[in-house]
């Protein structure tokens, strides 16, 4: 009878879920895998959503919940949180025994996952390694995930340069596109008026996604969402909708002053976790993307949308066409958001072509490791160029 191999994936946020999803799906289904999933971070807390139900919902069975703690965010308490992952991922790890750790992305709790399987002596493959976000701290946090991890599943062929730059195995670094893409080409979106009665919102002439995170490596957060702020208030006849933001340092602030900005005006909402269908549904029907997320740059280029970046938090990443960077002041922004509704920017956001990929790396993720094996990985040599 053939054994299948335990893959352990962890999930520690809506946003890296969301590009997780279908990958979890071809592995929660494969006769090659049995599925060990973890779920930590901001699906545990109230604050940000509880979105573990979520994942419940999307009928995955969540093995472990490791709570670490993250309804603070000052730099002594996001440390603490770290702490607790690297205790908690290895008491799962001990009781799991797995094959293979899944890390996708940049955040902290993703760290105390691959220290603690460092320990364990359990190889890790990476997703999306190898880019670049020079205004935040996650560009620390990725590229050690990077030395930690021992498989390299990028995102682009320039991606695959710096990973191997960093002294990892040309034939375990594989190009296979982003995840976004994948999500997007099989997620199935919800019509105007269906999105309209589930939001509990009405979409008027012109329509703003708004997500912005705090800059962890600047001081500024709370200042240049006062600047934002300040440029979408000028814009009543808009629909402004706001999603959260990471549970990062200065989370909290920022949180407060979306919340007093849509308290105080009907033309904007603020949702914790729009979940993929929705928030995906949302960026099909509004004109661009205003903040510093990621998901300007991996996602909006595929639905024919403009993207404000605001900033240095997305510093140094791939970007298609269809972006405006901006600095973090009033005057930046609001031209830039007048910029997108000129017809030569139009015409240049109908023609973008998004640089992550054509929707098929799910398929080469699951098929690369198919053929990989996972044993002989664990002694790393540095690869000198």
């Amino acid at each position: 009878m053939h054994i299948k191999q335990k893959l352990c994936v962890v999930t520690g946020s809506r946003a890296e879920y969301g590009l997780l999803k279908h990958f979890i799906k071809e592995i929660n289904e494969s006769d090659a895998f049995e599925l060990i999933l973890l779920v930590t971070g901001s699906h545990l807390s109230e604050k940000f959503g509880l979105t573990f139900n979520e994942i419940k919902s999307d009928g995955f069975f969540i093995n472990r919940k490791i709570d670490i703690q993250v309804n603070k965010d000052n730099p002594d308490d996001i440390a603490n949180s770290t702490a607790l992952s690297i205790r908690g991922f290895s008491g799962a790890y001990k009781d799991f025994n797995p094959v293979l750790i899944i890390l996708l992305g940049d955040r902290y709790e993703l760290l105390g996952a691959a220290i603690a399987a460092m320990y364990h002596q359990i190889p890790i493959a990476h997703l999306h390694g190898g880019e670049l976000t020079l205004g935040a701290m996650d560009d620390s946090i990725r590229h050690s995930l990077t030395k930690l991890s021992h498989i390299h599943f990028v995102a682009n062929e320039v991606y695959r340069n710096r990973v191997i730059q960093l002294g990892e195995n040309p034939s375990l670094v594989f190009n296979v596109g982003g995840l976004g893409v994948d999500a997007i080409k099989r997620v199935n979106l919800l019509s105007k008026k269906q999105l309209e009665e589930k939001l509990q919102l009405k979409f008027k002439e012109r329509n703003l996604l708004v997500t912005f995170h705090p800059v962890t490596l600047e001081k500024s957060s709370s200042h240049q969402m006062e600047e934002l702020l300040k440029a979408l208030a000028i814009r009543d006849d808009y629909q402004i909708i706001f999603t959260m933001p990471n549970a990062d340092p200065n989370s909290k602030v920022l949180f407060e002053m979306i919340e007093n900005f849509v308290k105080n005006r009907a033309n904007s909402s603020l949702f914790k976790s729009l979940g993929q269908t929705y928030y995906y549904s949302c960026l099909a029907q509004v004109d661009a993307v205003i903040g510093n997320s990621s998901s300007g740059l991996l996602e909006a280029p595929s639905f024919y949308k403009a993207t404000v970046n605001i900033g240095e938090r997305q510093s140094g990443r791939l970007k298609a066409s269809s972006v405006i960077d901006c600095d973090p002041d009033f005057i930046s922004i609001n031209n830039a958001i007048d910029k997108i509704y000129t017809k030569t920017f139009q015409d240049i956001v109908s023609k973008t072509i998004n640089p992550y990929g054509n929707g098929e790396a799910v398929n080469a993720i699951v098929k690369h490791l198919k053929n990989l094996s996972f044993g002989s990985l664990i002694k790393k040599r540095f690869y000198d160029l």
